[in-house]
């Protein structure tokens, strides 16, 4: 198999494809109305499948890359970060959460930096993607954000909660997780690096 078959896998095309969707999030999101945030969400729900789906077909085809490696978490932290920042103008999520989520996976990022250049493998734990799933759909219900009456119009408040009530809720628990695995990748560098 030649580097550029290796590059050219379905995989990392669903990586690219996440990536992306980054900029048509955001252009829908910058002319919000109701339509536009459905088709948001519907774009960002297609791009999170897509991180669970890329995962899985690289390791059941044994076609991992070194592209692959980069691209996927790449494209995970910047189709949710800018989701995030798009949603702050429109006062769905507080300015100061988002610091805090970015904040962390800088600092996580730079860790696993300087742990790779001392020969240190730090891996992705479980809290970590309980972090990013409880963020995806976090995302989702804050994207849609409006009462939807789905069925023939019918306009019964208790049977269409709020999705933008769900979507915070859900959205601090992500929050709490977030700042639970950014110490625990501290401490496991820290445990790692005092034994070398």
């Amino acid at each position: 198999m030649t580097s550029e078959t290796k590059l050219l896998n379905l995989p990392n095309i669903l990586t690219l494809s996440r990536i992306a969707a980054v900029p048509l999030v955001v252009f829908l999101l910058l002319f919000e109305s109701k339509q536009n945030c459905f088709w948001a969400a519907f774009v960002f729900t297609a791009a999170s499948i897509t991180d669970w789906l890329d995962g899985y077909l690289a390791r059941k085809w044994h076609i991992v890359t070194i592209l692959g490696k980069f691209l996927d978490p790449l494209a995970d932290k910047l189709i949710v970060m800018a989701a995030l920042i798009m949603l702050i103008p429109l006062d769905r999520v507080p300015a100061w959460a988002v610091f805090v989520i970015l904040a962390r996976e800088l600092i996580v990022s730079g860790i696993r930096s300087i742990a790779s250049s001392e020969g240190i493998v730090i891996a992705a734990s479980d809290l970590g993607k309980y972090k990013t799933i409880f963020q995806m759909i976090a995302i989702v219900g804050l994207l849609l954000h409006y009462r939807y009456y789905w069925f023939f119009g019918v306009q019964f408040d208790f049977l269409y909660p709020s999705l933008h009530n769900a979507g915070i809720f859900i959205f601090y628990i992500s929050l709490f997780l977030t700042v639970w695995s950014g110490g625990d990748y501290f401490v496991k560098f820290f445990k790692l690096f005092a034994k070398k």
